[in-house]
């Protein structure tokens, strides 16, 4: 799980915010605040000065973490420390998750409307944040504009999506002779990666809300700009004291506690496999409810009538998607053997438009990956697949030709490619993509499915029955015909080691609830 420490100066008290309407019972008076300064620095990105985040959020206040470990932020671009996180400890898990408990009494029995009313103004909160958002997204991770633009506006959707399916969502539902209650679970710990911090808080935080469950907040400490400014846009949008808290802290410590903690009854996670696992353990003794959405190796299948071009295009956008840091990319592209060589020549002349550079730049295609560690861990498995007599087809070792700062990746395709290669087998992280050859639609299935993973899969195709009858047979929680993005309507998870549980609008919402019938 992850951490964060904060470096930050102090603001200047905000004034008295004016009244909030929050829908039938009328306008709420805004809370007092007990005179501790908010957190400061909100200086845009590029101005050159340290960040110092050291606050968090419990229960409606900015507050000093009872931890003390510090931690650096860097931009991955110039490799620069360009702050530090005050991270939180145990006993502000602990506090946070009291905090969240008290406020589930009452939280818990509002009605729909003032439900409603809190996610439209956080959609409101968090749209004033957007330019913000996005720099913290391009300064502290290396997302390129393309990313930040077309991914970042969804935070705000999201809220405002939540509200309106609440508008006809019905809590209590006839089933047969009995009456269904869906009550909301309680205290949910959501824990959130460092890829696209921002769009998975919102996400779990929009549903949490819905269901009337309240919430504790951990984010990655690599993440800790974009954590400070949706903290921010929480406390703008008057949430009830303790329905949502944020402790920025490292997993093996505030994570451990929140998957342990006897009062938090619901876990969702967003990660990697091996965190997965240990969630479940430490949940089990409490039997937690999970969402887990874990890893992936996802596999991008060109059946022999696609578009070559247009399919080859979408399938390296897939898999270079964010700098090559999604866990539902398509990193394992399968080609008919008949179209082999069209399909690595078609590779290759793809390549211009993945160029490598400064994020900032709106003609860049990939960015640096996100730190040293992941850098690291990308040039051994590049040398991996050299070691496991995989053909290098573009890319390589290194950094790209001109940049010689920064974690920069150049963007690999390897040939030559056995679904046995662990390279094939284990999910990367990063811009490095194999090219697997198979002899007709069962094999390619069989290959597709010959993986320990199964989050997101593509087949693209000219035939649209064909293509809806391989993807039937494809092993994956969601499969994509002839598109890159999902349907943020439909249910998104993974089977096998990609994790369990759904999320994503009414498959969302109800996994923060829990029928309860009455029988008369």
């Amino acid at each position: 799980m992850g951490n964060a420490t904060s470096n930050g100066q102090t603001w200047p008290e905000r004034p008295a915010r004016a009244t909030v309407n929050t829908g039938e019972h009328g306008p709420r008076a805004p809370r007092s605040r007990p005179g501790l300064p908010r957190p400061a620095n909100r200086q845009r990105s590029g101005s050159g000065e340290m960040r110092k985040i050291d606050r968090t959020y419990i229960d409606g206040q900015f507050v000093t973490p009872h931890g003390t470990e510090l931690s650096p932020l860097f931009n991955p671009t110039t490799e620069e420390v360009i702050g530090e996180v005050r991270l939180a400890d145990e006993t502000d898990a602990r506090t946070a998750t009291a905090a969240a408990k008290q406020a589930f009494a009452s939280y818990s029995r509002t009605s729909k409307e003032e439900r409603i009313a809190l996610l439209n103004r956080l959609s409101v909160t968090f749209t004033e944040r957007l330019d913000e958002l996005k720099a913290a997204m391009v300064e502290e991770y290396g997302a390129v504009r393309g990313i930040v633009d077309g991914l970042i506006p969804l935070a705000p959707t999201m809220f405002a999506d939540a509200a309106k399916l609440l508008e006809s969502y019905e809590f209590t539902k006839a089933r047969g002779t009995s009456t269904v209650v869906m009550k909301p679970l309680g205290v949910a710990a959501l824990i959130t990666p460092w890829n696209l911090n921002t769009v998975f808080v919102a996400q779990k935080l929009a549903n949490a809300l819905a269901a009337g469950a309240t919430a504790v907040v951990k984010p990655s400490e690599l993440s800790a700009i974009q954590t400070q400014i949706m903290t921010e846009a929480f406390d703008a949008a008057d949430v009830p004291p303790g329905v949502i808290n944020v402790v920025t802290g490292r997993g093996s410590i505030v994570g451990d506690v929140l998957t342990s903690h006897p009062d938090v009854t619901k876990v969702s996670f967003t990660g990697s496999t091996v965190v997965g696992q240990r969630i479940m353990r430490n949940a089990a003794a409490t039997f937690k409810r999970l969402t887990l959405e874990l890893g992936g190796k996802g596999p991008s299948i060109l059946l022999d009538d696609a578009d070559i071009p247009s399919a080859v295009s979408a399938a390296l956008s897939s898999g270079f998607l964010n700098n090559g840091q999604t866990c539902f990319a398509g990193t394992r592209i399968l080609a008919p053997r008949s179209r082999l060589e069209e399909i690595l020549e078609a590779i290759e002349s793809a390549m211009p438009a993945f160029g490598v550079g400064d994020p900032r730049d709106p003609s860049t295609g990939v960015g640096p990956v996100v730190s040293q560690a992941q850098f690291d861990r990308v040039q051994s498995y590049i040398r991996l697949g050299l070691q496991e007599g995989a053909q290098l087809l573009v890319g390589g070792e290194g950094r790209p030709e001109g940049l010689d700062k920064g974690w920069f990746v150049k963007p690999t395709v390897f040939a030559g490619v056995t679904n046995q290669m662990r390279i094939a087998r284990e999910e990367i992280f990063g811009p490095v993509l194999v090219v697997i050859p198979y002899e007709d639609d069962d094999e390619a299935v069989s290959i597709a499915n010959d993986s320990p993973y199964g989050l997101q899969a593509h087949v693209f195709s000219s035939d649209t029955e064909r293509a809806h009858h391989v993807a039937r047979q494809v092993e994956a929680g969601a499969v994509l015909i002839n598109r890159i993005f999902s349907d943020v309507e439909a249910p998104f998870g993974g089977i096998k080691q990609s994790g369990i549980g759904r999320e994503h609008h009414l498959y969302g919402l109800e996994s923060y609830l829990e029928p309860r019938a009455i029988t008369a």
